[in-house]
């Protein structure tokens, strides 16, 4: 795999979860990490363990559907970093919802943070692109719900196809200045997103016991057993390295294979 060595890389909601091990594994790789999350006491806590373990990090907190708190985070990469390499689009929320019961408060809240702030940080860092030159790469997460609309997770699907959605249109719009945009696309994971869907099918009276709902989708990975971080950081690899120069508009699925295209 080609060298990460000193790339300024942005992760949003990299406190956590599939962030947290994303930001960890690139800084081993030499990767400047910036560990951009809603709470900065714990992107402060992943950013220490990055350099307790000799690698570069700072934490920004930032709430991705806020433009002005996007921009600021990316201008505190540069400044920390000398330039911006590349931006993970990672941040999101999830909630369950009967479909019949999804209100448009419900919508707005999942569809803000996974869609417009996703709009929103391609917005920014493409501009910061532009400015210093020589592209850059934007990768966004999305989900097997960008695939397959799930009952009763209808709103935040339709908000993982938007990310499907805005990865294409803008890999075509600025590929000639040699910006790439991919995604990738997890399945079930084993991150506190996924205890959060789990106690929304409990609540909703569909399941009647812990982890149901994460078991009974799991059991549908062909690989025989539920994905975690560690699963999504050679994908992330490869999409924020040279590896991937030739790739562009492209939504990768890892999910162990749960579903097929």
């Amino acid at each position: 795999m080609p060298s990460l060595k000193d790339k300024s890389i942005v992760i949003t909601g990299a406190a956590g979860g599939i962030g947290a091990a994303i930001a960890k594994a690139l800084a081993a790789d030499g990767g400047r990490i910036t560990v951009a999350d809603l709470s900065e006491a714990a992107a402060r806590t992943v950013a220490g363990e990055i350099t307790a373990a000799g690698g570069t990090a700072i934490a920004v907190a930032v709430d991705v559907r806020q433009r002005a708190q996007v921009r600021a985070l990316i201008d505190q990469a540069v400044a920390a970093h000398g330039r911006l390499d590349v931006l993970f689009n990672n941040a999101g929320v999830a909630q369950t919802r009967p479909f019949l019961d999804i209100t448009e408060e419900d919508w707005r809240f999942v569809t803000d943070v996974n869609a417009l702030g996703v709009l929103i940080g391609m917005q920014e860092a493409i501009k910061t692109f532009k400015a210093q030159g020589g592209g850059g790469k934007i990768v966004n997460t999305a989900s097997i719900a960008a695939k397959q609309g799930y009952e009763p997770l209808a709103h935040y699907c339709a908000s993982k196809f938007a990310v499907v959605a805005l990865t294409q249109a803008a890999a075509r719009a600025f590929g000639k200045e040699q910006i790439t945009v991919n995604a990738f696309c997890p399945g079930v994971v084993a991150t506190d997103m996924w205890k959060t869907i789990d106690k929304g099918f409990r609540d909703s009276g569909l399941t009647s016991h812990d982890n149901e709902a994460f078991d009974t989708f799991a059991a549908g990975a062909v690989l025989g057993r539920p994905s975690t971080p560690a699963d999504l950081v050679g994908v992330a690899r490869f999409l924020a390295s040279s590896a991937s120069d030739f790739m562009t508009g492209q939504s990768l699925l890892v999910d162990g294979g749960m579903v097929f295209t």
